[in-house]
């Protein structure tokens, strides 16, 4: 892992009412606060410095970039979060993978469990995995990489990143599962470019969107 030196950045709100707070996280920044102070800042602190009574709702890995959404109120969370657990939300990716894809869309519905000995890494496990499903969608292809829509069906630790090495073409600059020239970029090329929701107060669908950083 390398040293946590998280981007200064100021906060990039895309939308906020009396019930959400979504952001654009940037990626090389955490989540939530990780073991240490060294590890203290992450996007739930810098979010609750301007929104004091901003409570998580999910998260993206430190250096996946794009749309997170975070709650008001005790009501919007307990909502967003079971949203989530039943997959309500929608969620689309947007990813630059090594390699050239062959195939223009498919799916990729292998069960993955955490690689202890190689924490926080994860693995295929046909034996005692959870489900993990994938759709995606090429967008465009050059003559050493493919751009790539994801649409994950299920919300597993590290689950694109896997699923992507999974079909022989791991993310560009993935610390974890790429190597090689794959892995010299300066960022993780994941984006969660669109996410969308209905909203805590009446249920109406709204659909956030982060702009592309790559």
């Amino acid at each position: 892992m390398t040293l946590y030196s998280p981007p200064q950045s100021p906060l990039d709100i895309i939308y906020d009412d009396h019930e959400i707070i979504v952001v654009n996280k940037p990626s090389g920044l955490l989540s939530v606060p990780g073991k240490g102070e060294h590890l203290a800042d992450c996007l739930l602190s810098r979010v609750q410095a301007v929104f004091p009574t901003a409570l998580l709702v999910h998260r993206l890995d430190r250096d996946t970039s794009g749309v997170m959404v975070f709650a008001v109120t005790p009501h919007a969370q307990r909502h967003l979060g079971l949203q989530f657990e039943k997959r309500f939300i929608k969620k689309t990716y947007v990813a630059r993978l090594w390699g050239v894809v062959a195939q223009d869309s498919g799916e990729v519905d292998l069960p993955l469990i955490v690689d202890w000995p190689n924490r926080p890494k994860q693995k295929v496990c046909h034996e005692t995995g959870r489900k993990a499903l994938t759709e995606w969608k090429v967008l465009s292809r050059s003559e050493y990489e493919t751009r790539m829509q994801m649409f994950p069906k299920t919300g597993r630790s590290h689950q694109l990143r896997v699923h992507m090495l999974a079909l022989g073409h791991p993310i560009l600059g993935d610390p974890f599962y790429a190597d090689g020239a794959a892995q010299d970029f300066d960022r993780l090329m994941l984006h969660a470019h669109r996410l969308r929701l209905k909203h805590p107060d009446g249920g109406k669908s709204h659909q956030f969107t982060a702009p592309l950083p790559f």
